[in-house]
């Protein structure tokens, strides 16, 4: 099964090659249907989020997201993020402000914690089992799953949405993205606050972007227990889309989106923020060595895609080995695809990875 499973590979490399200006090399066992019905899903499945909560931001819009509070509540309401100062006619005299921290207590993510967590969309089934029932339900499965991978450190719920979700149409501003109504990430928000889980937005950026579309998610970012997920996969240049071929990000560019969380973190006085890039193949993030760690934040290589037991570890021997400073690791499963001809990782088989991951997510 392994050898098919790589001939499908190879096959996929000729087709990728064929297909976009700036080939892909992918080492791992992800095939073209896959990645045009996850196109397909997600404009599907931005669809039905748009009919039932809200419209979502205008694409070419500079506008940021609508705060995350209640109406009419500051945006760093109940969020442990600071709050507005006392006021100078107070004759009582002032307490001095709790520094905001993690869900769980602290304000370093490592190596106290391990992240484990879900990703998904509402309403698109196949983006990740986030996106599966009821939200709360998913996030308390989540919480089980983190335990079985605690070893030896507290374990960290994390709920990964989809926020800018890449689109095999172009779209009014021709972007070929779209991004989740602020009604939805609220939602999200409030049920990692009540599981006392991290909340990361994941950006596919399609052709806009990459910082463009952090920046427009500032509102959320400002709270200590919300992070950001890059899948620089979808990240098209001019004339790609989504879909047809791997897109890719370099180093400089992550290190521009780590310091902008950096400047978020200092200004707010957060505790650590995680950056998290999904890393499919060695050729979706070039000039890694450009990458500069940042003050406040977490760099989390995820290795991503799909196969069989035996092809993802050499998979994550292709994205690990000779790790750049500052690196933290992840690593990432999909319940159904990783299953289709072969089975799911265990937590002890994922365990026994070197380094040993400290982001696992599940699709």
């Amino acid at each position: 099964m392994a050898h098919e499973t790589a001939g499908r590979n190879d096959a996929e490399t000729r087709g990728t090659e064929a297909a976009g200006r700036r080939p892909a090399t992918p080492v791992t066992a992800r095939n073209a249907s896959r990645r045009q019905l996850l196109a397909a899903t997600t404009a599907a499945g931005l669809g039905l989020l748009t009919a039932c909560g809200g419209t979502s931001s205008g694409a070419g819009s500079a506008s940021r997201a609508s705060p995350p509070g209640e109406p009419g509540s500051s945006a760093s309401a109940g969020s442990g993020s600071p709050g507005p100062s006392a006021s100078a006619s107070s004759d009582r005299p002032e307490k001095r402000r709790r520094r905001p921290e993690l869900p769980r207590g602290g304000r370093e993510l490592f190596p106290r914690y391990r992240l484990v967590g879900f990703c998904g969309l509402p309403g698109a089934a196949a983006l990740g089992r986030l996106g599966t029932g009821d939200p709360a339900r998913r996030a308390a499965e989540a919480e089980k799953v983190a335990h079985s991978y605690a070893a030896g450190r507290e374990p960290l719920p994390v709920l990964e949405l989809l926020a800018t979700v890449a689109n095999s149409s172009a779209g009014a501003d021709g972007m070929y993205r779209s991004r989740t109504p602020a009604s939805t990430i609220r939602r999200f928000h409030r049920v990692a606050r009540d599981r006392r889980a991290l909340l990361l937005l994941n950006i596919q950026p399609g052709r806009a972007d990459v910082l463009g579309e952090v920046k427009a998610l500032h509102d959320w970012l400002v709270h200590p227990d919300v992070g950001i997920a890059l899948d620089p996969e979808w990240e098209m240049d001019p004339g790609q889309v989504p879909g047809d071929t791997y897109g890719h990000t370099d180093g400089r560019e992550l290190t521009e989106v780590a310091r902008y969380l950096s400047g978020l973190v200092e200004k707010h006085d957060l505790p650590q923020k995680p950056l998290v890039f999904h890393q499919v193949a060695t050729s979706v993030v070039g000039r890694e060595s450009a990458l500069r760690p940042q003050p406040g934040v977490a760099l989390i290589k995820s290795a991503d895609g799909i196969g069989s037991p035996g092809l993802k570890r050499g998979t994550w021997h292709k994205l690990v080995d000779g790790l750049s400073e500052g690196l933290h690791t992840g690593f990432k499963l999909f319940y159904e695809e990783d299953a289709e001809g072969s089975r799911l990782m265990t937590p002890k088989e994922v365990l026994a990875l070197r380094p040993q991951p400290e982001y696992v997510m599940y699709e």
